[in-house]
Parts: C-alpha cells; sequence; structure tokens
C-alpha cells in the first residue's frame, strides 16, 4: 500500500479536477491519481502535463512507450511499466520486445527485437536516467534519426517518466486490484 493515503476511489470534490483527471482516464482513477489528489493543485497540473505528453507529442506511439517502460526499468518503477506495458502492446509491441525490455542495456542493443530509433529511445533513456547527461555520439546518432520536434519530445518524455518514477517509487504506489 502506498506510504501516504489513497482518496477513495469515489472522490468528487474539487469536482473540476477530478472530472478532468476521470475524462483522461476514461472514467477511473488510477492509484497514481488517487495519491496525487491530496494535493488537488499538483494533481491538476500533473494530469495536464502529462496528458499534454502522452496524447499530443510527435513521438510514435511506440517508441514513447518504449521510454516509459525502460525509465521504469531503469528505476524500479513496477507500477509505471505496469501501465506503460499495455500501451506498448497496444502500440505493436511483441511479447519477444516486452521480454527484452527487463534488461534496458541490452535492449539498447538488440537489432533483432528492435529497429534503429527504438534502441535509440533505449539508450537515450539510459544515459538520461542513470547519468544526467546524454553522450555527445548518442545525440548526434538521435539528430540524425529524429526531426527537431520529435528528439525534444523524445528528451521531455524521458524526463517526464522518471518523474513520475520517482514519486510512484518514493510513495510505494502499487498497482490497481
Amino acid at each position: 500500500m502506498s506510504t501516504i493515503p489513497l482518496v477513495p476511489r469515489d472522490l468528487a470534490e474539487p469536482a473540476h479536477v477530478v472530472k478532468a483527471i476521470r475524462e483522461r482516464r476514461g472514467g477511473e482513477l488510477s492509484n497514481l491519481d488517487r495519491l496525487l489528489l491530496n494535493s488537488p493543485v499538483l494533481a491538476e497540473a500533473w494530469n495536464g502535463f502529462l496528458g499534454t505528453v502522452r496524447q499530443r507529442l510527435s513521438l510514435a506511439p511506440k517508441v514513447r512507450e518504449i521510454v516509459m517502460c525502460a525509465v521504469a526499468v531503469i528505476n524500479k518503477a513496477e507500477y509505471e511499466f505496469h501501465h506503460h506495458v499495455r500501451e506498448f502492446e497496444k502500440a505493436g509491441g511483441t511479447r519477444e520486445q516486452i521480454d527484452a525490455m527487463h534488461d534496458v542495456e541490452e535492449a539498447a542493443a538488440n537489432a533483432q527485437a528492435f529497429n534503429e530509433q527504438e534502441r535509440l529511445a533505449f539508450r537515450l533513456s539510459l544515459e538520461m536516467t542513470r547519468d544526467v547527461q546524454v553522450r555527445p555520439a548518442t545525440l548526434l546518432q538521435a539528430r540524425r534519426l529524429f526531426a527537431d520536434d520529435e528528439l525534444v519530445d523524445l528528451i521531455a518524455t524521458v524526463a517526464a517518466y522518471n518523474m513520475v518514477s520517482r514519486v510512484v517509487v518514493a510513495c510505494d504506489v502499487r498497482p490497481e486490484d
């Protein structure tokens, strides 16, 4: 159970915040939402920002979900991986690829399971998450593989999901029953 109590699943107030979160989530509050709603102002900003990262940026869905899953694996954020591996499958990810993701370093080099853009997404996730700084060679390859808007969106997605993983790990947020 989370280290901070989760608000009730049927929370109704503040109505505008709860409504916006439910709309983005398809009606239900996730355990992360229920944690964040202890601070409605934060929950409202989080919902808007992460909604944009998830739904409006230029990244291909499969690459976006690779980044989210890679950050989750590196940071040992089971909750995050649990949710995003499903989205990775919906975006065309295979069981072989999911199995390979559990070792992000190997996935970054696995040309049989992942294409060049996907491997770069793993590499960038590793470098940004473990070292913060990205190697010049990685950035050079990224510039070759992604348009400028995609690269900015890729970097921001890695950063955003490091934020998510740090909250879910620090607060011990678990997958929904």
